[in-house]
């Protein structure tokens, strides 16, 4: 089968794998059963040929991501449930267009306020202490440093939850089974494990990317407009700077073998040490068998019903 470029995310005692043409999520139910849901999907890309352009595609590529994530999260939630969990409900139900929506826009309006509005609260704060200079290359500098250490401690903290200590093991299997099918290795337990956990095109590296390249967008910003426009203009710019981290981080995929390249990535790789964890067996075959399902919908050979 001709390589294709395929992506995933780890979520409640699953995988979720992304190919250009469909999505396949892998849960392990409580009584060891692995349980599949996988679909079709058609790129907009082919819909909408703008979104194919340099710097849009990322801004839409992290809508979609976000999106799918959620609806993936949703899922593997309700699969892991146990059967004394599931109890005393009538059915269980995917979230509604409007529910999602406004997980959606709760855990939007959450990383906008700790990323980047509390950031420039602090600055703001340690100019008028005099502790930092107003120029705006110094402002926006500072601002920088704190949302990255924001960001850092963030997931330090969260890496300390034992349920997320689970789900960063599953990240970690899904980068192996990836590295393993850019390999070209046959997908078993045994060829998977030999990987590394670490991969250049992970969402973590490209969160921490959004973060530097932050710091340059918002220098643009003039130093003379009122907290309010400069907060709203960090909202505002999150697209441009999604597109720009997208393509960056696209590039370095694709010269990972150059030294610069390595050394610009090691901070991401660096910091997947907190986000993902080595695997057992049995997480690598659940991202194993959510890669296959997710290669086999792609090539056309399955439909987008439920498998269990």
């Amino acid at each position: 089968m001709e390589k294709i470029n395929v992506g995933g995310q780890a979520v409640i005692e699953g995988v979720m794998m992304r190919a250009p043409r469909s999505v396949a999520i892998a849960v392990r139910r409580p009584n060891g059963e692995i349980v599949v849901k996988k679909e079709l999907v058609v790129p907009l890309s082919e819909r909408y040929p703008i979104v194919k352009l340099p710097i849009i595609r990322g801004a839409v590529a992290l809508i979609q991501s976000l999106v799918i994530g959620i609806k993936a999260l949703n899922f593997s939630a309700n699969e892991a449930m146990t059967e004394e969990e599931k109890q005393g409900e009538k059915e269980k139900e995917e979230l509604s267009s409007w529910a999602m929506a406004g997980t959606m826009a709760v855990a939007f309006g959450f990383g906008i306020g700790l990323f980047f509005v509390l950031p420039l609260y602090a600055t703001k704060w340690l100019t008028q202490l005099s502790l930092i200079s107003d120029n705006n290359i110094a402002f926006n500098l500072v601002d920088g440093i704190i949302r990255v250490v924001v960001f850092l401690i963030y997931i330090w903290s969260i890496s300390r939850m034992s349920d997320i200590k689970r789900v960063f093991q599953y990240h970690g299997a899904e980068h192996k089974s990836i590295f393993a099918y850019e390999a070209g290795e046959e997908l078993t337990v045994d060829n998977v494990r030999r990987y590394s956990r670490l991969h250049p095109r992970c969402g973590t590296s490209f969160l921490l990317i959004v973060m530097l390249v932050s710091i340059a967008v918002f220098s643009l910003i003039p130093k003379l407009w009122p907290f309010y426009l400069k907060a709203g203009s960090r909202v505002v710019l999150l697209p441009l700077i999604a597109g720009i981290s997208y393509e960056f981080l696209k590039w370095s995929a694709k010269h990972d073998n150059h030294p610069l390249v390595r050394m610009i990535i090691t901070p991401g790789l660096a910091l997947q040490r907190l986000t993902t964890g080595e695997p057992d067996d049995s997480q690598l075959e659940v991202a194993i068998r959510s890669l296959d399902e997710a290669l086999e919908v792609n090539a056309g050979y399955a439909d987008d019903r439920l498998v269990v």
